[in-house]
């Protein structure tokens, strides 16, 4: 009797201390959950690049799915470039994913570049998937705001979407491996440390601070990810007019003023509910508009979603094209690298490319996607 009861006190303790705990389960034998330098802390000449940005090979999430060294022998409509260019109105890219059938929040840490001009050995999207978009230059960053047939960048039609940038609960960044040059401030190609982008439903938002600002931290904010676009990158966008323009800053994302008093809002874990204000959408300048047809050539048609292939570990060679297909071998280093509505963000994303930690490591890197 004496054993019984010992038991069942064993049990009760063993039960009240889990329901008083809060360490994370513990990690498969070999794995770690963060990077020895965070994603956002690694810098590179854009000729510099390696072929993969994020090299870990122990850590929860797995591998990086994908490439940083873009050329010609990696472009076409299965690349798996992981190098994006955010330039202007007629020469920028959005992480989308590389295949079709899963939710933004289940596969934001591999996604891969598509691109609106060939040329960045990405993916292009297709001729007609941008039906409107607005490129606003500012003192502190650039942004386009657009509608988008998503579809026919591997997004579910239904799906509300996610955001993208170079943070993330475990600090390797969604995707991982992803990186962000622009020309827009020096002319030549320079990274771009802080960005978010917000894609979804029918929409997207992209914002890319310049690295040179003292706020660029604030501007691209990245703890916001469920408020999407309205909050994070207010705007006067239209379907079916495509415009560039000179504006003002906003506010720094959550910051606003309510009878004369600068207040911020906080994301609360649970149920957003009432947000509770409205953000300033800053003014506007020197706007000029164009045709679709003038800003997007040598794009493809639009295929049906499913048409995509990925490959992991495939390094393309050879000739490319936009119509490319990759084959095996390593590119050469020494040839180019390569008002929306809200697009709601997902604040406990799922697992993305997990790598050999089966069941325990599904449901920890459920955690640390975010």
């Amino acid at each position: 009797m004496f054993s019984v009861a010992l038991s069942s006190v064993l049990v009760m303790g063993a039960a009240f201390a889990a329901a008083q705990s809060t360490t994370e389960p513990a990690l498969p034998p070999g794995m770690s959950t963060y990077p020895d330098v965070p994603h956002a802390s690694k810098t590179f000449a854009f000729e510099d690049l390696p072929y993969r940005i994020d090299d870990s090979t122990h850590l929860i999430r797995g591998n990086q799915h994908g490439y940083n060294i873009c050329n010609d022998t990696t472009a076409g409509q299965d690349s798996l470039c992981q190098t994006s260019h955010f330039n202007s109105i007629d020469d920028f890219c959005l992480w989308a994913p590389p295949d079709f059938g899963r939710t933004i929040g289940d596969i934001e840490g591999i996604m891969v570049a598509w691109c609106t001009k060939p040329g960045h050995g990405t993916r292009l999207i297709p001729e007609g998937a941008i039906t409107g978009l607005q490129w606003i230059t500012t003192p502190d960053y650039v942004q386009a705001v657009g509608f988008i047939d998503q579809t026919l960048i591997n997004v579910l039609a239904d799906d509300s979407g996610g955001e993208m940038d170079p943070h993330g609960a475990d600090l390797r960044g969604n995707p991982m491996g992803g990186i962000v040059y622009s020309n827009a401030w020096t002319g030549a190609p320079t990274q771009v440390i802080e960005w978010h982008l917000f894609l979804g439903s029918g929409r997207f938002c992209y914002k890319a601070c310049d690295p040179r600002g003292r706020f660029d931290d604030r501007y691209c904010e990245h703890i916001l990810d469920r408020i999407g676009c309205d909050y994070n990158v207010p705007n006067r966008a239209q379907d079916g007019v495509f415009e560039q323009c000179l504006g003002d800053n906003q506010d720094f994302p959550g910051v606003y003023t309510t009878n004369g008093v600068v207040m911020t809002y906080t994301q609360p874990a649970g149920d957003l509910g009432d947000i509770g204000f409205s953000p300033m959408t800053p003014s506007s300048s020197s706007c000029t508009q164009f045709e679709s047809a003038a800003l997007f050539s040598g794009l493809p048609t639009g295929v049906s979603p499913g048409s995509s292939t990925t490959s992991e570990d495939a390094r393309p060679t050879g000739s490319g094209g936009v119509s490319s297909r990759r084959s095996t071998g390593t590119p050469s280093p020494s040839q180019t690298a390569g008002g929306a509505q809200n697009s709601q963000g997902s604040s406990a994303s799922k697992t993305a490319a997990l790598s050999g930690a089966a069941l325990v490591g599904a449901v920890l890197s459920a955690v640390f996607l975010a």
